[in-house]
């Protein structure tokens, strides 16, 4: 991924991913395989794969958990490659290497493949027992608000409590969080319109998923795992595979269905209101569709490609 120009929908190629599953295990086909869902290098290839990729060695991956609030996951083992997605705090991860600092692994959420920073996982075990609900909320090292706090965990991140002390949940490493900001890990948000009302005015970030900072796609994916319902990273593929498609006909939308273009999308809140993660506001914003419409049709990128309807919208 590169750096994209301040537009509604990124120049650079929409991110690509198997429509059929989230799980680049299960793909069949070699031709049918998308890189960036796909555990293989010319090196190193997942044991799954052997006999239909080519690659020095192959290994099975051990499981991990992201153990740090986020973690960047980029496209090669270096500080100054782009950022393609974000694992966030509870994710489990698939670990094929760790090399310098860096770890070759597959985000089990979505399939995507790239390196994490190695410090940034643990082991797989405790599994997650509560998930904030909050925007944010803060990390303390004693269950006082009036401590220094050690950072902060985002929506829908995820953690194992060891136990709780008043009003706070204990975490390992002697880390608390306000308890009433978290739910039980199996909270459901189904109004996933309503989660993303609640992101207006994030700033747009490239490849960003966390209350911090989100794309288009990434707004979307938020909001739908949130009210557990199972979303691919990338807006095409996101088009190709989420819910019915519709007929190219702006007058019949509703809450909740899914608006594209090419390398972007964005959510009804209405018949006639779009909230999506754009470059023109660099943030999570709110707009008549028509505009939203006219303005990216302005600016070169085409006409409305898709829509579609979740069965829970």
């Amino acid at each position: 991924m590169t750096d994209a120009p301040v537009t509604d929908a990124p120049v650079t190629g929409a991110r690509s991913v198997d429509a059929r599953s989230v799980d680049a295990r299960s793909v069949d086909a070699p031709s049918a395989r998308d890189p960036r869902l796909t555990p293989a290098r010319p090196d190193l290839a997942d044991i799954a794969l052997q006999g239909s990729v080519a690659a020095e060695r192959f290994v099975a991956p051990e499981p991990r958990r992201v153990r740090v609030p986020s973690a960047p996951l980029r496209r090669a083992p270096r500080e100054d490659a782009g950022i393609d997605t974000e694992a966030v705090m509870g994710e489990a991860v698939r670990l094929y290497e760790e090399r310098d600092g860096h770890a070759y692994v597959q985000l089990v959420r979505d399939g995507y493949v790239g390196y994490l920073p190695a410090a940034s996982l643990g082991p797989a075990e405790p599994a997650p027992t509560h998930r904030v609900r909050a925007l944010r909320t803060f990390l303390y090292p004693a269950p006082d608000l009036k401590r220094p706090n050690r950072g902060h965990l985002g929506l829908g991140a995820a953690f194992a409590a060891e136990g709780r002390e008043g009003d706070y949940l204990r975490l390992a490493g002697d880390a608390y969080v306000f308890a009433p900001h978290c739910e039980a890990a199996g909270w459901r948000e189904p109004d996933y319109a309503a989660t993303a009302e609640r992101l207006v005015g994030t700033p747009y970030l490239w490849g960003g998923r966390t209350s911090l900072g989100l794309d288009c796609s990434g707004l979307v994916q938020l909001a739908l795992d949130l009210a557990g319902l199972p979303c691919p990273r990338d807006a095409d593929q996101q088009e190709r595979g989420l819910g019915r498609a519709l007929p190219l006909d702006l007058g019949q939308l509703r809450r909740g269905d899914l608006v594209f273009w090419r390398g972007h999308v964005g959510l009804m809140l209405d018949a006639e209101r779009l909230i999506h993660a754009n470059g023109h506001h660099m943030a999570v914003a709110v707009e008549p569709l028509v505009v939203a419409v006219a303005r990216i049709l302005e600016k070169s990128y085409g006409p409305v490609t898709g829509l579609r309807r979740l069965a829970a919208s």
